[in-house]
């Protein structure tokens, strides 16, 4: 589905991209880490954000909620492809993020493994989530993306937020949009986990325009 509609301050998307001929774009963890970095510290208009090492990071070194492009509230980085749900906060916020997160991780990629070229399928495509029925249930598609696709546990898969989730530190999630809708962790785990078993089916995924 390409993406064509106007982006709304206020409101939420499906974001997400590939690999150019569904090749790798993450090949080692120090390549995921970056990329997490990058979703951090570029999550502004201001110039000047270096991506830092989060282990070296403090909370002064990051953008403040007001500078904020975007909402981060759920995310997955598997290797050749990568899941958000984010939520617009300025005019251009996502379309400005996106290109800052992804034009840089391709450079990086292309001077680190000595290739030249386009890394990614084109440019991102977005799904307006109009309903907070289809929120909850991307949130859980977002999140536990990683089983989906058979490649570790989700709650065990240190690229994608669902640990975030559960009570494990992250890279700081706007999660409560979901979370605060279920009785505790345990309630949101189950349905996710739930769901999870639905999505495997290719044409359910279809139909939500989730087709990697």
């Amino acid at each position: 589905m390409k993406r064509r509609e106007k982006l709304i301050v206020g409101e939420y998307y499906h974001v997400f991209n590939r690999g150019v001929e569904r090749r790798n774009i993450f090949n080692k963890d120090i390549d995921f880490l970056r990329f997490l970095d990058s979703m951090i510290f570029f999550n502004t208009e201001k110039p000047g954000w270096a991506v830092k090492d989060l282990r070296q990071s403090g909370v002064e070194d990051r953008p403040l909620p007001e500078d904020r492009l975007v909402d981060i509230v759920a995310y997955c980085l598997n290797s050749n492809h990568f899941h958000f749900i984010l939520r617009e906060n300025k005019e251009n916020g996502i379309t400005t993020f996106m290109k800052k997160i992804c034009t840089g991780h391709a450079m990086y990629f292309n001077k680190k493994y000595e290739r030249s070229g386009v890394l990614l399928q084109g440019r991102f495509k977005s799904v307006h989530i109009d309903s907070n029925d289809l929120l909850l249930y991307l949130s859980a598609y977002v999140n536990c993306n990683s089983q989906i696709h058979t490649i570790e546990n989700a709650e065990k898969y240190p690229w994608c937020s669902f640990p975030e989730y559960l009570g494990s530190a992250g890279i700081g999630c706007q999660k409560n949009v979901v979370a605060s809708q279920f009785e505790n962790i345990e309630g949101y785990k189950k349905f996710c986990l739930e769901k999870v078993v639905g999505m495997k089916n290719r044409k359910d995924r279809g139909k939500l325009h989730l087709e990697e």
